[in-house]
Parts: structure tokens; sequence; C-alpha cells
């Protein structure tokens, strides 16, 4: 027994870091949209913040797992941390929007390191038999933010003011980061080995993630087979508010109350599967997270009323955790961590790519035919192609690639 907790010491810090600065981006994104339509008054310029986010992916994903994979991944995120704290009170400061979207550029580059820098840290610093109920508990602490972070922004908002509200916001990235010292440095990092970031070693990099992904065909095909369903969700989420209110007929208030409802279901789906993840196995959690996650958007796609598009919402919601916590686990499992960066870095390339170019042809096909049966058609698709990646996950030859208790000497190829 106090062997267990002292084995869940660290990753209750690591969890309790990133739960806050989750709590943090939630109160952040509300301030940020408020702050820019009270400057500009334009609807457009708030759209425009969505994508701020994957255009910096775009630009910064070709180097930053080779600059990550050579350097400490707690420092990275530490100085991620800071970084944000830093530019976030900056915003109340600047002078007009084109400063402020300067801002936003960087705040977006730092968090562009944090991702692979934290999905790399947790694979190195949790062992391969409590990653699966770490990432369970961590799904509950993002569902969690869900909730809570939006509710204290806009408690911060009316108490204080926007300005007020995003210098106390830096201080939860601040605490995230000051909680990291207390984490130890898990890796032996020799700063005469490390390369410089130049071109040709950007390309050297990625040759090395191209080898990886020729090796291990199927732990490729499995994430990024994940990553083709998740776009179907980013491009009917882009639609989410049109859809609701023009489609269906929602008022503002209802669809507050939707998002309220979604967000309980995330956290009551995330906390029984944070105590009961070890009857799930890793295939299972992926496979009933994914086509259970589809089946709510496809209620969604067909919903006619309040009450039918809540119980989509419900659905969709209280699965997403599953597989989140599911995948995350397979992806930490199956890539070592010597090229983590670099692969995860490669990965998000590939899919704010493709999240740009999905939500673009999804607003023109529902220009063109109508919102209501591009809905329905990507729902649709969406779980023909969920069905498929299903199959591919309960292969029964293929069962070695989702063990919990396997350990270093069954690491795939790097």
């Amino acid at each position: 027994m106090i062997k267990n907790v002292k084995d869940w010491k660290d990753p209750t810090l690591l969890l309790s870091s990133m739960g806050i600065s989750s709590i943090g981006d939630f109160i952040y994104l509300v301030a940020i949209n408020i702050i820019v339509y009270q400057i500009t008054g334009s609807a457009t310029a708030v759209a425009g913040l969505w994508i701020v986010g994957p255009l910096t992916n775009i630009i910064t994903k070709f180097w930053t797992g080779s600059f990550i994979d050579y350097r400490s991944k707690r420092k990275v995120m530490i100085v991620t941390y800071i970084i944000r704290a830093a530019f976030i009170c900056l915003i109340p400061l600047a002078p007009n929007i084109t400063v402020i979207y300067g801002i936003l550029v960087i705040l977006s580059v730092a968090k562009a390191f944090f991702h692979p820098s934290s999905m790399t840290y947790v694979a190195i610093l949790v062992p391969k038999a409590k990653r699966k109920q770490f990432n369970s508990i961590r799904s509950f602490t993002t569902s969690g933010a869900f909730i809570i972070g939006p509710a204290i922004g806009g408690s911060l908002i009316l108490l204080t003011s926007i300005e007020a509200t995003l210098w106390l916001n830096a201080l939860f990235f601040l605490f995230s980061a000051i909680l990291l010292f207390f984490l130890p440095e898990k890796e032996n990092i020799n700063k005469d080995t490390i390369p410089t970031l130049t071109f040709s070693q950007v390309v050297q990099d990625f040759s090395v993630v191209q080898k990886f992904m020729s090796q291990n065909k199927y732990v490729s095909f499995t994430y990024l087979g994940f990553i083709m369903v998740m776009l179907f969700t980013f491009a009917m989420d882009a639609q989410e508010v049109v859809f609701t209110q023009q489609v269906i007929g929602l008022s503002e208030m209802e669809y507050s109350l939707l998002i309220s409802i979604t967000g309980v279901g995330s956290v009551i789906g995330a906390m029984l599967l944070s105590i009961f993840s070890k009857l799930f196995s890793l295939r299972y959690m992926i496979v009933i997270g994914i086509v259970m996650m589809t089946i709510g958007y496809v209620i969604y796609a067909f919903s006619w009323s309040f009450l039918s598009i809540v119980v989509g919402f419900v659905i969709l919601g209280f699965f997403n955790v599953f597989l989140n916590a599911g995948i995350t686990t397979f992806y930490q499992n199956n890539v070592p961590v010597e090229i983590m960066g670099r692969v995860t870095s490669i990965y998000q390339l590939i899919q704010s790519a493709a999240q740009v170019i999905f939500i673009l042809v999804a607003g023109f096909a529902a220009d063109l035919i109508s919102l209501r049966l591009t809905i329905i058609t990507m729902a649709l698709v969406m779980l023909f192609l969920s069905i498929i990646f299903s199959f591919s996950v309960l292969k029964s030859n293929k069962t070695v690639y989702f063990r919990e208790d396997y350990n270093d000497k069954d690491k795939l190829s790097v």
C-alpha cells in the first residue's frame, strides 16, 4: 500500500501540473475570445483565433521534434509554461489587434513544443503498467477543466475585468511550471552531443521518422487511422454553432446548456474510466470509445430537437475519454521515447494540415448543398471508417501491440 502511494507520487505531481494548466487553457480561451471581440467587434476576427493554432502547427512542427528529442522534456515543458504565463500577461497591454495576434502566434508556438514534450515525458516518468490508469485520470482532469475553466473565467471577468482575469490566468501556468521543478530529471542529456538545429538535421530527423513508420507499419496505420477519424469530428465541431442554432433551432441559452451537459458527460465518463480502467483491455477501450463516440455524432447529425441532440452529445462526450486514454497509451507503449518527440511532431503536422483542409471543405460543402446533409454525410463516413478501424484493432495477430506488461526487450524498431 505504502509502496503504491510512493509509486504514484511523481505521476500525481505531473497530473496536477497538467490539470492546472488545462484549467488555465480554458480560462484563457474565454478571455481571449471576449477581448478580441471587444477590440474589433468582428466575428471573423474571433473565428481567426481558431485558425492560428493549426497554421502555427504547420509551420513549426517541421522542426519542433528535432529540438525536443535532444533536450530535457521536463525543462522544455517548464520553459513553455513560463513563456505562456509571460505573454498572456502582455495581452492586456497590447495596443492593437495586430500585436495581440502576434502574441497568440508566440503562445501557439509554445504550445506546439509542449504537447510532444509532455507526451514523451509521461512515457519516461510513468511505468508501462500505470500508463493506462494515468491517461484515464488525465482525461478526467482535462474533462473537469472543460467545465471548471470557463466557469472560473466567466466568474473572474464578472468580479474583476478581462485584463485582471488574464493576469490571474498567467498564475495557473506559472504554478504548473513550479510543480514540474519537484519532478525528477529522468534523462541524461550531454550538451556536447546535442546537434545544431539546421535544415540538414531536420531532413535527417524526417528520415528517422520515415524509417520508424516503414518498420512499424501497424503502429503508424493505427495512429494515422485514429487521426483520420478525428478529422471528421474537427470538421463537424467547426460547424457546431451554426448547425445547432440555424438547423436544429436551439437558442443561445440552450446551446450553452448543451455544452455544459456534454462536459458533465465527459467528466462522468473520465471519472468512471479512471476508477475502473483496469477492467478494460487497451483494445476494447479504443474500440468501444471510437464506435460509441461516432454513434454519438450520428445521433447529433440526425437530431431534430434539444433532447435528441443532448443524447448524442452525452454519448460522444462520455466515450471520447475512453478513446483518447486508450490511443494515447497505445502510442506511448509503441513509440520509443528516443524518437517520440519527432514522431509526435510529424503526426501533428499531418493532422494540422489535414484539419485545415477538412474544415474548409466542410464549409464549402455546406454552402453548395446543405449543412444538414453535409453533417449527416460526414457522420456516416466517420461511422464506416470507425468500424474498419475497430476490426483492425481487434485482429488476433496484433495483440502484441496492445500488451500492457511487456518490458524493454519487446520495444519496436527505432
